[in-house]
């Protein structure tokens, strides 16, 4: 069974990836014009849909990455990129930009009655950063007992994102511009010193290898 610092760090970097907080008015905008309970199914369905792809990596992760024939050291180190990239948009603002147009051109394609699947569920959620960021930790979690921790982990921060829908409107309206800016650039600053963790495990392994 992994230590409390693993599954803790495990915890923080599938949540920062995800960032619940940042996915608050984005939700709000992808179902703008729907009632209460349109909007409860919409995001019950794109927490379970995010859950499922998320949970599948963390479980298979290794094995899809074997088919390609790419070692897991190799994937961290380019995965710890990946994260640190994100991470640069999370401190300047870009990565929110990028999300909002996704979920504009959702609505221009008129896809309301599929938007649990995309654009919330995918790429909104289970995205390239959080996807990178499962492979990686599933590498450290190995053993049934750990994967079974890893999933947990997965679908307690599926369940805070189910939340933050759920209470989106007064989220949004509690924080407010300054304080989702605030908050997203210091999540921003704490992915990119995992992910130069991760980085660094990854060339040490490779060095050793």
């Amino acid at each position: 069974m992994p230590s409390f610092d693993s599954l803790f760090n495990a915890f923080v970097t599938i949540l920062v990836t995800i960032d619940p907080p940042g996915l608050a008015p984005l939700f709000l905008a992808v179902t703008r014009g729907m009632n209460r309970e349109e909007r409860q199914q919409v995001s019950v369905r794109a927490s379970i849909i995010g859950f499922l792809v998320m949970a599948l990596f963390a479980v298979a992760g290794a094995s899809i990455l074997s088919v390609f024939g790419i070692t897991l050291p190799a994937f961290r180190v380019a995965g710890g990129f990946l994260l640190f990239f994100i991470a640069f948009e999370m401190v300047f603002e870009r990565r929110q930009d990028r999300k909002e147009k996704i979920g504009d051109v959702a609505i221009t394609k008129d896809m309301i009655h599929n938007i649990a699947a995309f654009p919330l569920a995918i790429p909104l959620i289970a995205g390239p950063g959080a996807i990178s960021a499962t492979v990686l930790l599933s590498g450290s979690f190995q053993g049934f007992a750990a994967q079974a921790a890893l999933v947990g982990i997965i679908f307690v921060c599926l369940a805070i994102t189910y939340l933050v829908f759920v209470l989106s409107e007064r989220i949004d309206r509690i924080l407010g511009q300054t304080g989702r800016s605030i908050l997203t650039r210091l999540l921003g600053v704490i992915l990119a010193a995992l992910a130069v963790q991760f980085v660094a495990d990854g060339i040490k392994a490779l060095m050793a290898g």
